[in-house]
């Protein structure tokens, strides 16, 4: 009996993701976010994916509008429909909004896609420093 080797599945890649850790007082960003590229529909998969499972199912996301490519106003996730926003408010041009009712929202820094490693690591350490 012959045995043919299978390729190994494609791997997905590592999620660069930071969260602040969780404390009584609200904050004003609760972690980073590096995604690969700009690509909403391509990305929030995989960040939804890697989140907590205590904050629920996210319902809705706000995203920048001149950052992102196009946005429809909602995609299917995991089985699940996620109400896609944009807004163009000059406070929070490099973040994302997730909202899960009944549990909370968090805001999330978005570091560009393009941004270096070493550039990165800093911006996502301080975001997912918490208060000082």
């Amino acid at each position: 009996m012959t045995t043919a080797l299978q390729p190994p599945p494609p791997s997905r890649p590592l999620l660069r993701l930071r969260l602040a850790p969780h404390g009584c007082m609200p904050q004003p960003i609760d972690g980073a976010w590096w995604p690969r590229s700009y690509d909403l529909l391509a990305e929030l998969p995989g960040l939804l994916a890697g989140l907590p499972r205590a904050w629920g199912h996210i319902t809705s996301v706000t995203v920048n509008g001149t950052t992102w490519s196009a946005v429809p106003g909602r995609m299917l996730v995991f089985n699940q429909v996620v109400r896609l926003r944009r807004t163009v408010a000059a406070s929070a041009p490099h973040t994302i909004v997730l909202l899960a009712p009944g549990r909370g929202r968090w805001d999330l820094l978005v570091v560009a896609p393009d941004t270096t490693e070493e550039a990165a690591e800093p911006l996502m350490a301080a975001a997912a420093s918490g208060p000082v």
